[in-house]
């Protein structure tokens, strides 16, 4: 059998592993620190995958407008997490809950994304133009898999600005763009 090539499927099985590495996490304190590298790996690839290639679609062609402002924010959200995550020691006394924090805010965007911008993509996008952005999604992810929380480009944070429904992104510099898509 082969696997399958559709973007709400390659998300969704993003989405599992993330709940593996976490559920690791949780249960193998012996394992944390490789977990949370992979973790953090997985994370910005996939959420730079998702920004560049399937956000503007779920937006422009699928209708799923505000679902995708709401989604970025949350990408951003767990990025400044991840961040902190990031600059810490693990023995550090804040470490648990910055990891838990992470854990429930990237929980809260899974299950939201997989209720409403994913079904929406199944709904109304063809199953050929589904494959084309797994094939795209794929290809993003991979090309992003080793870049760090914090470190996205200008060009990145002007795709996360109109993600969120931003006008004049364009004329914006990489420091106006960083704070258009930070949370505050």
């Amino acid at each position: 059998m082969t696997e399958s090539r559709d973007v709400v499927d390659l998300i969704e099985k993003d989405h599992r592993e993330i709940e593996r590495l976490f559920e690791l996490l949780r249960t193998d304190p012996g394992q944390r620190d490789l977990a949370v590298t992979e973790v953090m790996a997985l994370l910005v690839a996939h959420s730079r995958a998702e920004e560049s290639e399937v956000y503007p679609v779920a937006r422009d062609e699928a209708g799923e407008t505000e679902e995708v402002a709401h989604s970025q924010e949350e990408h951003a959200e767990a990025e400044a997490i991840l961040e902190r995550l990031a600059g810490m020691a693990a023995d550090d006394p804040q470490y648990e809950s910055v990891l838990r924090e992470l854990v429930d805010s990237v929980g809260h965007h899974v299950e939201e994304e997989e209720s409403t911008v994913l079904p929406g993509m199944r709904q109304r996008l063809s199953d050929e133009r589904r494959a084309e952005l797994g094939e795209a999604f794929l290809s993003a992810r991979a090309q992003h898999l080793g870049d760090r929380p914090g470190e996205a480009t200008r060009a990145e944070l002007a795709q996360q600005a109109r993600n969120l429904g931003v006008d004049g992104t364009s004329s914006m510099s990489k420091d106006e763009l960083r704070d258009e898509v930070t949370p505050d």
